[in-house]
């Protein structure tokens, strides 16, 4: 048995999810390979390199691959997937978007949002916003797992595998891509984050979320949202946690003005500590809180605010 590791990345960088990811691979196999596909990403294949127990890092470079288009990254897996067992790569947008394809084009199923590697066929995932845990046996001759980088630890990095460049597939031209607006820094390492501090709808409007950005950078963490806020306008979508967006796993969650629907609380449901600041004493956020605050989050937010910065002068 062989796994291929489908990396992550900006073309600059490595997301540390992938080191989650090759953890959950080597539950299922000692032999596992890294595909890094891209344009200019060199460096990016250098660092995958260095993952522990990886055994080789495969490297595609050309433009039609620098902005992860599904259709094309879908077709460059096909090209190197020959002979793995098992073809695995982190839950999120870009997985959702191409490994279904990788699977249809394979003839077997894709099983999405894996938190535990039970044996090398039998998995578990979330199902119903996480109220219920299914544990999934595939009898496929190929797995195609997405699975949530928060469930596993990041892989060391003391490795030293081979890079073995392989041609790269001609563009689909089955999409475009058009722009991309770069988020900060906090927006794009949700997923990374130790501190986070989301706002819900509760806090009333898009102007009002400059408190909850500004909590967040005085703590040092990200900010996010939940899908109310961003229905509303509040925040935008790449900061959406919860089951419709991201799943993360954070040391302390600041939920504010958020109700704490199923939805939402199943992308938190790994943070280790979470405090909620609600003015409804009976919001379903507090039953799964460790420290709640009854009150409103336009008085007690601007107090936080001023006594952190005040300590920092201090």
């Amino acid at each position: 048995m062989a796994a291929l590791v489908i990396a992550e990345h900006n073309n600059r960088e490595l997301n540390v999810a992938t080191r989650s990811v090759v953890t959950a691979a080597l539950l299922c196999t000692s032999e596992v390979d890294v595909l890094v596909m891209g344009y200019q990403c060199e460096q990016v294949a250098k660092k995958a390199a260095q993952i522990s127990q990886v055994r080789c890092v495969f490297l595609a470079e050309s433009l039609a691959l620098e902005h992860s288009l599904a259709e094309n990254a879908a077709e460059q897996i096909l090209s190197v997937a020959t002979g793995y067992t098992h073809i695995i790569a982190a839950a999120g947008f870009f997985g959702a978007g191409t490994l279904p394809r990788v699977a249809a084009r394979k003839g077997v199923g894709q099983i999405s949002e894996v938190t535990r590697i039970i044996s090398a066929d039998t998995f578990e995932r979330p199902i119903y916003t996480g109220r219920v845990i299914a544990t999934v046996q595939s009898a496929d001759p190929v797995r195609v797992l997405t699975v949530r980088a928060t469930s596993f630890l990041p892989a060391e990095t003391k490795g030293f595998a081979p890079i073995k460049k392989v041609v790269a597939v001609a563009d689909k031209a089955l999409s475009v891509h058009v722009s991309r607006e770069a988020g900060s820094i906090e927006r794009q390492n949700l997923e990374q984050a130790k501190i986070i501090v989301a706002g819900g709808k509760g806090v009333g409007s898009a102007d009002n979320f400059r408190l909850i950005s500004e909590l967040s950078a005085e703590l040092g963490g990200a900010m996010a949202a939940s899908r109310a806020a961003v229905d509303a306008g509040y925040a935008r979508r790449d900061l959406q946690i919860g089951h419709t967006g991201k799943t993360v796993a954070p040391d302390v969650y600041f939920a504010i003005g958020i109700s704490g629907a199923l939805q939402h609380v199943a992308g938190i449901k790994d943070a280790r500590t979470i405090v909620a600041i609600n003015r409804d004493q009976h919001a379903p956020i507090f039953k799964v809180a460790d420290f709640g605050i009854v009150g409103d989050l336009h008085e007690l937010l601007p107090q936080l605010i001023y006594r952190l910065r005040q300590a920092k002068l201090d």
